[in-house]
């Protein structure tokens, strides 16, 4: 039973405990309750770290005698009471604690937060290197999470509080403990399934069943029961993007009764090397994957959730944009099972950091190695049997860090990584790969031509777009990072005014300390890198027009990169964003803003991630290559088409070519094989003034016509290629709930973009060819009345015309 069954948990306003008590929600933080309150801002968040918190709950158990109050997490240094009884000391936010208390009615159970202030200036192991990331060097000899406390990166809103769940239990509500479970897809295609577990009764007969698969439980030597099962021709697992993620019912077996235990999935994951050993790719089940997808960050800096409910809608517009890997970095915390089950049915790779980042931990300390090992195994043994765990992290640019302090190779990792992280993962997942760090490998631990690295030389460190391919990244951990405008609607409501200049406005926009620049800086760079327009004179005439370029070059950096990088013959095995969501309304790095509205680069990474895919390189004097990709497990047969427009208008060549594109592939052709003769497509030769400023390219299934995905490449710029445009828009609302836009357009309208306040379009900020039609579905957004209709105004980056739409 739920601690708070028999009354809301407390906070106090304010420090001493004395004062008025408020509702707290648990699991939650004090940072929500003391909201909810109305006594704390989190857009301007006071300090909590330099304070005591205290909890209170009356508990009423149903029965009487023996009982176990499971602490699941407390952030950070905590103690507890029952009746004036200490009960408890914790000193670890990772840690779950249990406590065998009796009972013979009601209790009053406190809990007491203690101020992490103190504990942060206390004296440890001296350091090889000190770290930028955070405020306190201190941090590294507490076990709590990064969060709130590196400037720059994020609000400093402190984790304080249970923010996991308090439950409690007698010997009666014990039925069943699972200790472990394997499961495992053979090389022959036969699944395996090996679970062992505790009864708090002894019955006989009880048997584990899946799959149409039955196997007895036999008790062993340490008085466990375990049962196995292979599963012949099993439905292996997949991400969605490469087949069916297919999950089956684990179910034990007690004479007539059927007790569900949980789901699994059954896949191979394997890291290869490559023939020369600098690469790194997963392949799945013997597929090599690429890997594309996001840093996740929280799904509430606020509360610090961990149910289904509270991840479900981030994780599914995560898989609409046909993400397949999020990686939980190592400045965050330990996500739940729950996250894992929901990435399981969705067909998302989870890359987990455990928590450790940038700074040099006492782990030659036993005390402190034994809390590390406790907490790992903890983590792992709550994942097992989920399929989407795929890369277990020994944390995040640890090893770069000590690196760009100037220290030897051999001292850059040590017993944490090598050892401790190691033998856990080992010990609990061996099933799932191992990475020591991110990033890890090449000369230096960040070289992005070996390994995994966390690639930002296109973005923070303003280099073209050929330095994707140029850098020959292997697999990028972390990459693209970007102060991201969100959408006009957030911005309106949301954003500070004073639109790039203002402290307010730039207080939202994200930095590294310590640097003389900040991601709307880099931002800028990309729009006059692409467009040739001065973003500070935009922002002193036309601030609108200035966000708008800023949300398209954005999209654009992100579509030609991965264009790179998914291309036949790239080595690059995998990009995440850096990253997934923001954690307060601003111009964070979040493809997603703190809302849950996406932004343009979401849309961007929508179209650049698709199972089905073309793009076109500019392969200078080669012309222009076409790459079309196909990750699903069918071939799947096609027509490509290419035009050459001028004006953005009169097709100058074209041509068309019918290709049957293999499973799990991805194959090059000229753009001269589909036209059939030389065409100086990408201006090259500059024999005379040039013929055309945009290329348009489809794919289309070649059995029902339906377009698949398109491309687009400028031989003289995307400057170049702003026109004026009419862009024809209707409405169709087919049936009750349903809306589409059609969309079609006389000239090609570069970056079009939707705005819609209560209807949230399929795509946006996407080009328009001319002589096709668009169509776009529309979806109500959360918390919009029924009876609203879609409503809204459709726009192009080359034209100041706005075409409305409505349904009434």
């Amino acid at each position: 039973m739920t601690v708070a069954a028999s009354g809301e948990w407390q906070i106090p306003a304010d420090i001493p405990a004395e004062t008025q008590w408020h509702a707290a929600r648990v699991p939650g933080t004090a940072a929500r309750a003391l909201t909810d309150a109305g006594l704390y801002d989190p857009e301007n968040p006071d300090p909590l770290h330099d304070k005591d918190v205290w909890y209170r709950a009356r508990i009423t158990p149903r029965t009487t005698g023996r009982h176990t109050i499971v602490f699941e997490g407390l952030a950070t240094i905590a103690e507890g009471w029952l009746d004036g009884e200490p009960i408890l000391i914790s000193d670890s936010m990772f840690a779950a604690q249990e406590v065998e208390v009796e009972l013979s009615g009601d209790a009053e159970l406190c809990l007491c937060f203690r101020a992490l202030e103190p504990h942060l200036s206390r004296k440890g192991p001296r350091a090889k290197w000190r770290t930028q990331l955070a405020k306190s060097q201190g941090l590294r000899l507490i076990r709590t999470t990064l969060l709130g406390h590196m400037p720059g990166w994020c609000p400093e809103i402190h984790a304080v509080g249970p923010w996991r769940p308090v439950s409690m239990f007698s010997a009666q509500d014990t039925f069943a403990e699972i200790v472990e479970i394997r499961s495992d897809l053979l090389e022959d295609g036969t699944g395996k399934l090996d679970i062992s577990l505790r009864l708090a009764d002894d019955p006989r007969n009880v048997y584990l069943a899946c799959a149409g698969q039955m196997a007895e439980f036999l008790r062993d030597e340490t008085g466990q029961l375990r049962a196995s099962l292979e599963i012949p021709d099993v439905e292996p697992w997949w991400p969605h993007t490469h087949g069916t993620s297919r999950l089956y019912d684990v179910v034990l077996v007690l004479g007539d009764e059927l007790v569900h235990l949980m789901r699994t999935g059954f896949r191979r994951i394997e890291i290869d090397r490559g023939a020369d050993g600098t690469e790194f790719a997963l392949k799945i089940n013997g597929e090599r994957i690429f890997c594309r997808g996001a840093v996740w960050t929280n799904a509430d800096l606020l509360s610090l959730p961990g149910d289904r409910e509270s991840y479900r809608p981030w994780l599914e517009l995560a898989r609409e944009a046909n993400m397949n890997m999020l990686r939980v970095g190592g400045t965050m915390v330990y996500e739940t099972r729950d996250f894992f089950e929901l990435c399981d049915e969705l067909g998302i790779l989870v890359w987990h950091d455990f928590q450790f980042a940038n700074f040099d931990y006492p782990v030659k300390d036993p005390e402190f190695a034994d809390k590390v090992s406790r907490e790992a195994e903890a983590f792992l043994a709550a994942t097992q049997g989920s399929p989407s765990f795929a890369v277990a992290c020994g944390g995040s640019e640890i090893l770069q860090q000590a690196a760009m302090m100037g220290l030897p190779p051999e001292r850059w990792s040590g017993p944490l990584t090598n050892e401790i992280l190691l033998e856990a993962t080992t010990r609990q997942r061996p099933d799932v790969a191992y990475v020591e760090n991110s990033p890890s490998g090449g000369a230096m631990p960040f070289s992005p031509n070996e390994g995994v690295t966390h690639y930002f030389g296109v973005s923070a460190y303003r280099a073209p777009i050929e330095d994707a391919r140029r850098a020959d990244v292997k697999f990028a951990a972390e990459c693209l990072a970007f102060a991201n405008v969100p959408e006009p609607v957030t911005v309106e409501t949301r954003l500070p005014a004073g639109i790039g200049h203002s402290p307010e406005w730039k207080a939202r926009v994200p930095r590294d300390r310590g640097v003389g620049w900040d991601f709307e800086d880099i931002r800028d760079h990309y729009v006059e890198y692409l467009y040739g327009e001065k973003p500070l004179d935009l922002r002193y005439g036309d601030p609108e027009r200035y966000l708008d370029l800023g949300r398209a070059a954005v999209a654009e950096v992100m579509e030609a990169v991965f264009a790179e990088w998914r291309r036949e013959g790239s080595r690059t095995a995998g990009g995440l964003i850096w990253n997934y969501q923001d954690l307060m309304p601003g111009l964070g790095w979040g493809v997603v803003d703190a809302t849950g509205e996406p932004k343009s680069a979401w849309y961007a990474l929508k179209r650049a991630f698709r199972p089905l895919q073309i793009a076109l390189t500019n392969e200078g004097t080669n012309g222009l290559d076409v790459h079309l990709i196909n990750d699903t497990a069918e071939t799947r047969p096609v027509t490509v088409e290419l035009a050459c427009l001028r004006d953005g208008r009169i097709p100058v060549v074209s041509g068309s070519m019918e290709i049957d594109l293999g499973r799990h592939c991805a194959q090059k052709v000229a753009a001269t094989q589909i036209i059939g003769a030389f065409f100086d497509t990408t201006y090259a030769f500059r024999f005379g003034p040039p013929a055309h400023d945009v290329t348009v390219a489809r794919m289309s299934d070649r059995e029902t016509g339906e377009e698949l995905a398109h491309a687009f490449q400028f031989p003289l710029g995307r400057g170049k290629a702003l026109h004026a445009n009419d862009i024809a828009v209707t409405l169709e609302t087919p049936s009750e709930g349903e809306a589409m836009l059609v969309l079609s357009c006389d000239c090609f309208a570069q970056s079009v973009h939707i705005r819609d306040d209560g209807f949230r379009p399929s795509d946006n900020w996407f080009h328009l060819a001319p002589g096709r039609e668009k169509r776009i579905r529309l979806t109500r957004r959360h918390g919009i009345p029924a009876d609203r209709q879609p409503s809204g105004e459709v726009a192009a980056l080359g034209s100041s015309r706005r075409f409305t739409y409505s349904a009434g």
